[in-house]
């Protein structure tokens, strides 16, 4: 506990303060396209969710300096304690704490003061126990049973979160993070090949447990007889593709798009914040958001490539590869290309606890970034006592 308060009081002078501006910049602009997309009549008025906003990213600056200080090999030591962890996380969703906060999957614990998505802080501990586990293979990454175990890690999770919770879209962030970690963590090609046969071969069978709407959301990216009309599946992806290229080079400016304004976007301040955006800042806004983000996750890898210790260099890719698959998601869905499945915009859409935990994933890189080498042998060694 010393140790730790002290690598706390020296967080201002260790960790890496220009990922946390950068990240408060993104946090920043978010507030801004909040406040333009909540000020319409339907909201009844925007001072709530910036109020929520804005005190999510105070909790978030204080959760990314407190993991920042955390010494990364102490909780690789207690990993089935994190395990143990996520699994009991999970399991309150079918506790009557559980609830689907209107998103159609029970992903949510409806807590006194606010509401968690459990997921989210799962994303957390599973790039923790990710790496903990790869450090432990690292000299035979490779061989099956270093792969075997990884991937029941992933199993494990992947499939309680999709027994208890039916939400497809953080489930697939887990997977997006282990595919970033392995490829990053030097895992041979030839089973990222192997896995996409596997895929292929499982695809028909796994399409007949799909429900007809999932189906449906696939198929329309594909299939222009379904919905031709926009009023069904595609209303939604209309109306916010509409939205997202009415703005044209510019925009027509904050706090006076068309459909935004007027209340007409799906999710317009969480999902669709993109489409918002793209309406009232243009082209260029969109392109100056993807620039945001895209910095975020190039200091993630900077700092990995950086890091000597092997645990702590995939910890930055599965933060990195987190980020990359909800921005690639999000835009994805607003531009049409991607099957919705209700992944925010990382730091910019509305969401309390989004924001707090990315700013807490976040804070592990700066960790990484302040301790890039392994300092375990510091808590065993003994002071020399003359």
């Amino acid at each position: 506990m010393r140790h730790y308060i002290e690598e706390l009081k020296d967080f201002p002078k260790k960790g890496d303060m220009f990922l946390l501006v950068l990240c408060l910049i993104v946090a920043g602009f978010g507030l801004v396209a909040i406040a333009s997309a909540t000020s319409a009549d339907k909201f009844d008025g925007n001072f709530r969710y910036l109020a929520v906003q804005t005190v999510s990213i105070c909790l978030g600056v204080v959760m990314y300096a407190m993991v920042s200080s955390i010494d990364l090999d102490f909780l690789s030591e207690h990993r089935l304690a994190l395990v143990a962890f996520n699994c009991f996380l999970l399991l309150l969703l079918i506790t009557p704490l559980g609830t689907d906060n209107n998103s159609g999957n029970r992903s949510w614990l409806k807590l006194p003061l606010l509401n968690v998505q459990p997921a989210e802080i799962c994303k957390i501990t599973y790039i923790i126990i990710m790496a903990s586990v790869m450090s432990s293979h690292q000299n035979r990454i490779s061989h099956p049973v270093s792969v075997i175990h990884m991937g029941m890690h992933l199993m494990l999770l992947v499939g309680l979160n999709l027994v208890v919770s039916s939400d497809m879209g953080v489930s697939l962030i887990f997977v997006f993070i282990f595919i970033g970690m392995t490829f990053a963590g030097g895992v041979s090609l030839w089973w990222f090949a192997a896995a996409g046969g596997a895929i292929a071969v499982a695809a028909p069978i796994l399409w007949q447990f799909l429900g007809e709407y999932q189906r449906n959301r696939i198929l329309i990216l594909f299939d222009e007889s379904i919905d031709p009309m926009g009023i069904n599946e595609r209303y939604h992806s209309k109306i916010n593709l509409q939205s997202l290229t009415g703005g044209g080079l510019t925009g027509q400016g904050l706090f006076n798009g068309n459909r935004t304004q007027g209340g007409n976007l799906f999710a317009q301040h969480t999902d669709y914040i993109f489409s918002s955006m793209g309406e009232e800042l243009g082209f260029v806004g969109c392109v100056l958001i993807m620039l945001m983000e895209l910095l975020i996750i190039a200091r993630c890898i900077y700092v990995g490539v950086r890091c000597q210790d092997y645990m702590r260099r995939v910890v930055c890719f599965g933060a990195a590869s987190a980020l990359m698959f909800q921005v690639m998601i999000n835009t994805g869905m607003c531009i049409g290309v991607m099957p919705v499945i209700g992944l925010t915009l990382p730091l910019i859409s509305y969401g309390g606890s989004s924001v707090v935990t990315i700013f807490a994933m976040l804070g592990l890189v700066s960790g990484a970034y302040a301790r890039p080498q392994s300092l375990s042998h510091e808590r065993y060694v003994q002071p020399y006592r003359g």
